[in-house]
């Protein structure tokens, strides 16, 4: 489990900005333009992917509470115009704000994080913020009309995709960690996380996945003894550069090269 750095409230109001300059952005945008970071995307897919895919799946989610998420869910279809895509992205993003908003952060809900602490609004929430956040940087790149991502909400960022996407263990595995020590120092918002190498074992319950010692990562709530590693930059450009949204132009790093071999490597992952 990790504890969010903003508040439900201040989640609901980044959701609802950063869903606001993606539509407005692909509003105006060629629907057959290319995503940048995401080259099997377009403009129209990326619109249709946060609207129908995400914040429509989501809205249902909250609404309904179901305790397997394809249970009873019905996928809309998507349309052939922009103006039909806006329309589901207006009517999803609309429902989800709604249903976040009326419900307490605490309240129990289906999320895919293996942490059952993390199977409530509150996690849905702020998800929802960060999703929208990287998605509304895929749609300025598609124009190249780049503006600042929020410091704020790219440190809750930076600490969720270190925590959930690339240092989260399911249950089914094992996190043996190592000696090596990563420092990250977020230099506008004055935040430090520590994240710990080490490695990753296990076979999930239906046999489709296998691990043997593997590198990975933890993200740690006590500064290590020491850092073998410092990574360096600000708020955004980290979040960013995570999410493999940029390269790595904005970041500083400095210490041990095999440690930054390792860290590169787990870096590289696919995450979505």
């Amino acid at each position: 489990m990790t504890s969010p750095r903003l508040t439900h409230p201040t989640h609901l109001d980044h959701l609802r900005r950063e869903t606001s300059r993606l539509r407005d952005v692909l509003a105006h945008a060629d629907p057959a333009a290319p995503v940048p970071a995401c080259p099997a995307w377009t403009a129209g897919d990326l619109l249709w992917h946060l609207g129908g895919e995400v914040q429509h799946r989501w809205a249902w989610v909250v609404e309904h509470r179901p305790q397997d998420p394809e249970d009873g869910y019905a996928p809309p279809t998507r349309p052939d115009s922009v103006t039909g895509l806006l329309e589901v992205l207006d009517e999803a993003s609309a429902r989800l704000v709604t249903g976040l908003r009326d419900g307490d952060p605490a309240e129990p809900a289906w999320t895919w994080a293996d942490d059952e602490a993390d199977r409530t609004l509150g996690f849905i929430a702020r998800r929802q913020a960060l999703e929208a956040q990287v998605h509304r940087l895929d749609a300025e790149q598609v124009v190249g009309d780049v503006r600042p991502l929020d410091p704020a909400l790219s440190a809750d960022g930076v600490e969720e995709v270190l925590a959930v996407m690339y240092g989260g263990c399911p249950p089914w595995g094992r996190f043996e960690p190592g000696p090596t020590w990563v420092r990250w120092d977020l230099t506008d918002t004055g935040d430090e996380l520590w994240t710990r190498l080490g490695l990753f074992g296990g076979t999930s319950p239906d046999g489709s996945r296998s691990y043997t010692d593997e590198d990975d990562l933890a993200l740690v709530g006590e500064p290590g003894p020491s850092a073998s590693l410092v990574v360096s930059g600000t708020a955004a450009a980290l979040q960013a550069w995570l999410w493999h949204r940029t390269d790595d132009a904005g970041v500083t790093v400095s210490g041990d090269e095999d440690a930054y071999a390792r860290l590169a490597g787990i870096l590289r992952q696919p995450i979505d």
